[in-house]
């Protein structure tokens, strides 16, 4: 019996007990079990600690032990997401986002934001009218505007023609509509107006994330320690009170060791576990001798894998959108057709994270990047990101090359 039949969605039960080797938080627990009550973790960790009596008094209990050589893994969460499967968050569509999130939830990303990118005012609240729809559902997990306020330097496959210097109104506007659900906003700290901008965004408790900038070493530092207190004096606090650094590397100027730029600020800062910054760890974004440099430099905690991943994710190569942009995908890199831009990705978290551990990450923390620490990003800690009792049962099963075999959410296997 295969890893897909004995995880067939028809199996589905309240009670499940899975054995096999865990992986969460940064441990691995060879001998593992994981007890599942309804949408909750009931028990995880080594098999030898597990109380039968927890179950005692239930008949339905479906017991699967994971193939030899296969792992359990809490279920992925993406931060910076804009779509899949040739659905597209960015283009505001009902239809054409809820087959990325089925997409999403199926490869293994249980949790995740709906990232929007540029775009014109009316555009932008239609988007985020759906995805406050769509979390009230459970759908996604909140909302990641990747703009308008960002460099037109560096503004990557961001449309040029609407990006804007920061509006106090119109960010108002956007945040009033998102109803609590905007979670991160990516900015460029070096334009007229950006200092008010994060005061607004930390005092509504949206994530400041720093990038598309051309700005230097000292402007990057120092917000990123406005950001920083901002979200502490709005009462966040761990993980949560810390900004993020949208895509590192890119969409900003390299580093030079005599005009280090942002990178450098932004490295230090997440060394000192001041921020979180982001890596695209899928070969194309970054080399793979960078995303091992960065890990070893700040840490798996000071660090969350992204996809970026755009409507091509799962797909072949081909012509697609994003958002208002035709983008051609040829040998899995997505590019502006009229740039030439690298315009996001097309690997899954699952294939980023088996990039990762192929660069030479450790996989207990190449998991955790991809878990744990985004979780704690988004105060979503004591609901998903690990596998311990009391949170949401998100599992990945994956074998030994780190493919996909099976995935739960909320408690239910999906096909």
């Amino acid at each position: 019996m295969t890893a897909a039949d004995l995880f067939a969605p028809s199996s589905a039960s309240r009670h499940q007990i899975l054995t096999g080797t865990l992986v969460s938080d940064g441990v691995v627990v060879e001998d593992g079990l994981l007890a599942v009550d309804g949408d909750r973790i009931a028990f995880a960790g080594p098999a030898a600690e597990f109380d039968d009596e927890v179950f005692k008094d239930f008949k339905d209990i479906v017991r699967r032990d994971v193939p030899s050589g296969h792992y359990l893994f809490p279920g992925l969460v993406d931060i910076h997401c804009h779509g899949g499967n040739g659905g597209d968050f960015p283009g505001g569509e009902e239809a054409s986002a809820r087959k990325a999130v089925e997409f999403l939830h199926r490869s293994g990303t249980t949790t995740f934001l709906a990232s929007m990118v540029t775009a014109p005012r009316e555009d932008l609240l239609r988007g985020i009218e759906l995805y406050v729809k769509l979390a009230d559902e459970g759908l996604v997990a909140g909302i990641h505007l990747e703009g308008p306020f960002l460099s037109h330097a560096r503004c990557g496959a961001q449309n040029p023609a609407y990006l804007l210097e920061p509006d106090l109104d119109l960010m108002d506007e956007l945040v009033g509509a998102a109803a609590g659900k905007l979670a991160t906003m990516t900015y460029a700290p070096e334009l007229p107006g950006a200092a008010a901008l994060v005061d607004l965004m930390t005092s509504h408790g949206v994530t400041p994330s720093l990038g598309h900038t051309d700005c230097d070493d000292a402007t990057a530092a120092a917000s990123l320690a406005a950001a920083r207190e901002g979200l502490e004096s709005a009462g966040f606090d761990g993980v949560s009170s810390l900004p993020t650094v949208t895509h590192l590397f890119n969409g900003m100027p390299p580093m030079h060791h005599r005009s280090p730029g942002p990178v450098a600020a932004c490295l230090r800062t997440a060394q000192e576990g001041k921020a979180v910054v982001e890596l695209i760890a899928d070969d194309t974004h970054l080399d793979p001798r960078m995303v091992a440099t960065v890990f070893q430099l700040v840490g798996a905690n000071n660090i969350v894998l992204v996809t970026d991943s755009m409507a091509a994710a799962g797909l072949s190569d081909g012509s697609y959108m994003l958002g208002p942009s035709p983008v051609t995908v040829s040998n899995g890199v997505a590019t502006l057709d009229s740039t030439g831009s690298i315009a996001g990705g097309t690997a899954t978290l699952l294939e980023v994270v088996r990039k990762t551990v192929s660069a030479g990450v450790a996989l207990p923390d190449a998991i955790c990047s991809a878990t744990a620490v985004p979780a704690a990003v988004l105060g979503l800690s004591d609901e998903v990101g690990g596998l311990r009792r009391g949170l949401r049962a998100d599992v990945v099963v994956a074998n030994a090359d780190l493919g996909l075999a099976a995935v739960m959410r909320n408690g239910n296997w999906l096909a």
